[in-house]
């Protein structure tokens, strides 16, 4: 049983669906706490100008909360994200499939960030054709620390191997015996090479968000895209 842990993030890059797909259980981890000017409330698109920021406000009040407490300071910012998403795709060939797919989530009113994030990725992870199991920490006991608490995760999703990305060497270093005296394999996740596909202007960026691939790549064909061609 292969294990990936990863905080929620808004309309991620083809990376964490890379992530997802290469494990059987995926845990959103938004019990941990919030972090200002990162990915879990903004990411990239890419138009005629090249990339460009769509970000939703949160609440001042809550930069020191949980990522699962957060709220959004105006929901009402999503209808400029789909109307930035539908000009900025316009001559894409798969718009018409993804904006219907999109729709529904987006003209919703959203309180919280985690849930808004969480629907998108597991809407999209099934567009995409990934059939990866998706848990919630908060079902879980955690533990104070992050290091025990990320093990303990571990143990009660029965893992034989955790999937960790890059960013967590900082805190696992030097603590990989922790996994395997819980005989759990650790495992490090390499992201790409990834197959670069044709896009209705000559620019193409890989760190954009997955927005950018579905618009551009038949259903059929996605996961032969999210998948590291290094093997």
């Amino acid at each position: 049983m292969k294990v990936g842990v990863w905080q929620s993030n808004y309309i991620p890059w083809k990376g964490y669906f890379d992530y997802i797909n290469d494990v059987d259980i995926f845990c959103f981890y938004d019990e941990v706490q919030y972090t200002k000017n990162d990915w879990r409330n903004r990411n990239r698109l890419l138009d005629n100008n090249g990339l460009f920021w769509v970000t939703i406000p949160i609440k001042s009040s809550f930069v020191n909360y949980k990522i699962s407490e957060v709220k959004i300071e105006n929901s009402k910012i999503l209808d400029k994200h789909f109307k930035s998403i539908q000009q900025c795709y316009s001559k894409s060939p798969y718009k018409s499939q993804v904006l219907d797919l999109l729709s529904p989530i987006y003209s919703q009113k959203w309180d919280y960030l985690s849930k808004l994030n969480q629907i998108l990725i597991k809407t999209i992870s099934e567009y995409i054709g990934i059939t990866t199991k998706f848990v919630n920490s908060q079902d879980y006991i955690l533990p104070p620390t992050r290091l025990e608490r990320l093990i303990n995760l571990n143990v009660q999703l029965k893992a034989t191997t955790y999937l960790s990305g890059l960013n967590a060497k900082n805190y696992i270093r030097g603590n990989e015996h922790l996994f395997e005296k819980n005989q759990i394999k650790l495992e490090w996740k390499n992201y790409g090479p990834y197959l670069e596909y044709p896009r209705p202007t000559l620019l193409y960026d890989d760190q954009v968000s997955i927005i950018d691939l579905l618009m551009n790549i038949p259903q059929n064909k996605l996961l032969n895209y999210i998948t590291s061609q290094n093997g």
